[in-house]
């Protein structure tokens, strides 16, 4: 037990103020989720009732204590709380230890520099040395709570809140910039440019295997073009920006072949928002996959209301929010396999003009066997 605590101590130690932190900051999303759909300030007024609209005290709101502390009642009026605040806290804490656990400890996407990161967090755990996996679970943090958000949003009030997105889409590309592929790995761990600069992408492929992820799982192109050289704020930046165009882009393309296809209205721009803070953060390669996946989640996630509520609007959001967080910690397993499609220009044209073709005319098939409006006329006469 005394060895148990002395190597495994400062780790459990280091999982406990990483939930601590989580449950905090989901307190900060219970009033992002609540106010911003509404274009309402975070900041002003204080948390206070939603009935008798008495403020509510700083010993009333602490995560996960107060709900159980009060009985889920104002301390006012007894009117009830929605226990969904204390599931969105619990939630973001349980999160926040499961991605330091998988993004860090374990070592999920297998990058050189975090190899001795159980070491280095036994001995000395927040060691100015040890900044770099704080910094990477950052990342994941920051980029989890705004899928989040804008997924319960979208879910709760049927719109995704630009004030979630166009800050997200930004900070993306601040990491972007300040943490380039390959960090935290040397770019000459990552790939040695000079033998692959000239060389044609089966020549590359051939050479290094799979690129090795970084913050960002892959560079904007492989080998990266001339000017921009690995861990360089100029391919970091243009890494981030390919990745917010084409999450944008690709849904609003999509958006675009659907409503010519169908005759009406599909998708909603709130979503082609979300994908594009998506690639900001992950790249533009990450994105077109987290939309395939996030369209089978959201087929999963609409089954449910469907047979219990005969409601068939489900919104998109939290089904892309699911893709995306199932895509980033897949890529061990994605995205060896799809290197050789996603850093070849032939390749990609065809699939994406194909891609196009079928969807305009999957929203063709489905208008032409759409049963027609029922007519107003011979009403009841009521």
């Amino acid at each position: 037990m005394i060895d148990f605590l002395i190597y495994q101590g400062p780790i459990i130690f280091v999982l406990v103020i990483v939930f601590i932190l989580g449950s905090i900051i989901g307190s900060l999303l219970n009033v992002c989720i609540a106010r911003l759909p509404r274009e309402k300030s975070i900041a002003w007024p204080g948390s206070r009732c939603g009935k008798c609209f008495q403020p509510i005290r700083w010993y009333d709101n602490l995560p996960l204590l107060s709900y159980w502390i009060l009985g889920g009642r104002c301390r006012t009026c007894k009117a009830r709380f929605s226990i969904r605040y204390f599931l969105i806290e619990l939630l973001v804490g349980v999160a926040f230890v499961g991605l330091f656990y998988l993004e860090v400890i374990r070592n999920q996407h297998e990058m050189p520099e975090f190899r001795n990161a159980v070491r280095d967090l036994q001995f000395e755990p927040f060691s100015w040395q040890n900044r770099a996996y704080f910094l990477f679970f950052l990342h994941r943090a920051v980029l989890f709570c705004l899928l989040l958000t804008a997924a319960l949003c979208d879910l709760e009030d049927r719109t995704i809140p630009l004030s979630v997105t166009l800050p997200g889409t930004l900070i993306g590309l601040i990491f972007a910039i300040a943490f380039p592929w390959p960090w935290p790995n040397p770019p000459a761990q990552a790939m040695p440019l000079p033998l692959v600069r000239s060389a044609s992408l089966n020549q590359w492929s051939m050479m290094m295997g799979p690129v090795k992820p970084g913050l960002y799982p892959w560079p904007v192109w492989g080998p990266p073009p001339t000017g921009l050289p690995a861990g360089s704020w100029q391919l970091g930046l243009f890494t981030g920006l390919a990745g917010a165009l084409a999450g944008t882009f690709l849904l609003r393309a999509v958006k675009f072949l659907f409503e010519k296809g169908l005759g009406k209205e599909a998708l909603g721009l709130g979503d082609a928002d979300l994908m594009m803070m998506v690639g900001a953060f992950l790249g533009w390669q990450v994105v077109v996959i987290a939309f395939l996946v996030g369209a089978v989640a959201s087929l999963f996630l609409a089954l449910p209301q469907l047979i219990f509520r005969g409601d068939n609007s489900l919104p998109f959001g939290p089904g892309l929010a699911v893709g995306t967080l199932i895509t980033w910690l897949c890529w061990k397993w994605i995205g060896p396999e799809l290197q050789p499609l996603f850093f070849n220009d032939v390749l990609l044209l065809i699939l994406f003009g194909g891609s196009g073709m079928m969807l305009f005319s999957l929203a063709l098939l489905m208008r032409t066997f759409r049963p027609p409006a029922k007519s107003m006329e011979g009403g009841s006469g009521q």
